[in-house]
């Protein structure tokens, strides 16, 4: 028979018997951001971030000190990367019948969704030369309300008012961010055509989300190496395709050196070791938490541009960074659902094996009425309200 409040001997003080209760409570309210698996969120998000942090330094290294700005071309060599180590990986795994197949059944897909992520890559880039960078730092923003619509709808996710203002909260550390900016003097800086750049931004950043929900899709019901290999074959060809037309000036008049070299290199790992590892992390937690993370890009960014671009600092950046982190654990306190997929997906369903048997024994499972749930929880409580006063009267 489980333990009750009433259990604990008369001689322990109420006021102690209440503080212990509200202790577990409150341990019990906090439990998933204590749990190994969100610390592998929190790393590999920042991992993320740093990535990002890696390409926008490289890239902007490249236009202020070489006036490089073919967006294009340095994506160019993380698709092909892509595209050889995992497309071989996924020919040695599945064999000349099973990539076929793979392939008879998914290319077009596939090359949708490599359409669409060269393009977001080259729009946010190439609003650099039109628009400031605070209005970039707000409007890449959009790719967060896109993912939460596309989730809701493609994905079947539903969110509580928990998840609404976490993001809301990491919304106002990016809002930090654009006042560093600002106090610093970089909120002029840009090209003059300001509406041309913010309508890129905003058409780049929508794609993002597009692309980061398909990934989640792609990798949840089929692999993360397929997703990759298959992205990276069909972007490798649409972007090498896009810079012979659109920037063949840029690589005819380009001058070669060491510097330019390492940074394109730069650029490139830091690019492919980005697309590798964001699915992984999409894996552990989903496309919505994965952008929240990757909010503090910009913080780092902005922290080695004190050292290399010599930018100055602002207690905002700080503020910033504790603002998105209390935003993403806000959002992690409580778990999405995700509503029974129809008759539509049903090969789908089959295609994904265990994670979809284990979805069906979780839809199964009967789930208890409030009145027995509230009796649950009651019991759960009242066992370590108990296990606790005792040590507490033992000491």
């Amino acid at each position: 028979m489980a333990a009750t409040i009433e259990d604990v001997p008369a001689n322990t003080p109420e006021n102690t018997r209440n503080a212990t209760t509200l202790l577990i409570k409150f341990r019990r309210k906090i439990s998933p951001v204590l749990t190994m698996d969100f610390l592998k969120i929190v790393v590999f998000g920042q991992m993320l971030s740093l990535l990002i942090c890696g390409t926008s330094v490289t890239s902007q290294l490249l236009h202020d000190k070489h006036g490089i700005a073919a967006p294009t071309t340095q994506s160019f060599t993380n698709y092909l990367l892509l595209g050889i180590i995992y497309g071989g990986q996924l020919f040695f795994i599945s064999g000349r019948d099973g990539f076929k197949e793979m392939f008879k059944a998914r290319w077009w897909k596939y090359m949708f969704v490599a359409f669409i992520d060269v393009e977001a890559n080259y729009l946010v880039v190439k609003a650099y030369q039109y628009t400031n960078l605070t209005s970039i730092q707000l409007l890449d923003c959009v790719t967060i309300p896109v993912v939460l619509l596309l989730s809701f709808v493609v994905l079947r996710v539903r969110y509580r008012v928990f998840h609404y203002g976490g993001v809301a909260i990491c919304l106002l550390g990016v809002g930090a961010l654009v006042g560093a900016d600002i106090h610093a003097g970089r909120s002029h800086m840009g090209g003059a055509d300001k509406f041309l750049g913010d309508m890129l931004c905003l058409i780049g950043a929508s794609l993002y989300g597009v692309s980061n929900v398909a990934e989640e899709f792609a990798i949840r019901n089929y692999s993360r190496v397929e997703f990759l290999a298959m992205l990276g074959l069909w972007a490798s060809l649409i972007s090498g395709i896009q810079l012979v037309v659109l920037e063949r000036h840029e690589l005819s008049t380009l001058s070669w050196n060491t510097e330019v070299v390492l940074l394109l290199l730069g650029f490139a790992v830091c690019l492919f070791l980005l697309y590798s590892l964001f699915p992984v992390v999409i894996k552990l937690s989903s496309a919505t938490v994965v952008n929240l993370s990757i909010l503090t890009a910009d913080f780092y960014t902005l922290f080695c541009g004190l050292f290399i671009f010599h930018y100055k600092f602002s207690i905002l950046y700080l503020l910033a960074f504790s603002t998105i982190a209390i935003g993403l654990i806000l959002y992690s306190l409580k778990p999405t659902s995700e509503i029974p997929r129809d008759s539509r997906y049903a090969r789908m369903d089959a295609e994904s094996g265990d994670h979809v048997r284990a979805s069906q024994r979780l839809r199964d499972k009967p789930e208890p009425t409030n009145q027995n749930a509230a009796t649950i929880g009651d019991q759960e409580v009242s066992t370590e309200a108990e296990a606790l006063n005792t040590s507490i009267n033992n000491f």
